[in-house]
């Protein structure tokens, strides 16, 4: 089955555009340019991943992607011809996972699109499971559990929590993160992983009751701290 892609744009030479690059790839192709449309189409086609540019004619792309992430984690990469950090960064916190800023390469989206894929889809399908007091994250399910609550986490966030926890004690820079868990080089947007750091202490409030908690090495990175 081929894999399904939403591609919300209201700009008709990028949806032909990218579409194109996309059939080729072998993609199952949606369109929409508006975001009325695009929470339709998401409902009624089940995309596996979705392009969602930022400035969209009735509802922007913004409320499109928070109302997807209300039921949904399925990956969106957000399209924005915007390239202050100040959207940048509003977007991954509305909880899409990557973003891509117009004009881009269509080979560059390509490889955002196949490495965002890569990380939902893990090539392993056996359970790798963490545990600690008041916290399970399962690699292998996608799922976290915290206080004994299944906990509505976006993938991206999962995953830095998951490499994060998987060495506890050891330091790694904004850089090594985004290496490691993002997968590709981000080269000059290491607030992308402190904007999902910001997240995850919101989300694991009282881990340091537990006896760990996500610290900062101030000038160096972040750790999972076990005590």
């Amino acid at each position: 089955m081929k894999t399904k892609i939403l591609l919300v744009d209201d700009d008709p030479n990028i949806r032909q555009l990218v579409k194109l690059y996309l059939d080729k790839e072998g993609y199952d192709v949606v369109l929409a340019e508006r975001g009325d449309e695009a929470l339709q189409k998401f409902k009624s086609d089940n995309p596996n991943l979705i392009l969602l540019d930022l400035m969209l004619p009735g509802i922007d792309g913004l409320q499109v992607c928070r109302e997807i992430r209300a039921g949904s984690n399925v990956p969106i990469i957000m399209l924005t011809a915007k390239d202050e950090t100040f959207d940048k960064v509003l977007g991954l916190e509305m909880g899409a996972d990557d973003y891509v800023a117009k004009p881009f390469e269509p080979k560059e989206l390509l490889a955002r699109i196949k490495a965002v894929l890569r990380r939902f889809q893990p090539a392993e399908t056996t359970s790798k499971e963490l545990s600690f007091p008041g916290l399970t994250v399962d690699i292998g399910r996608y799922v976290v559990t915290y206080k004994g609550k299944a906990l509505e986490m976006p993938p991206k966030e999962l995953e830095l929590l998951y490499f994060l926890a998987s060495h506890p004690g050891m330091v790694f820079t904004r850089e090594q993160l985004l290496e490691k868990v993002w997968g590709y080089d981000y080269f000059g947007e290491s607030r992308t992983v402190d904007v999902h750091i910001k997240r995850l202490r919101e989300k694991l409030t009282e881990g340091e009751s537990f006896g760990w908690e996500i610290k900062t090495v101030w000038s160096v990175g972040y750790k999972f701290e076990v005590k």
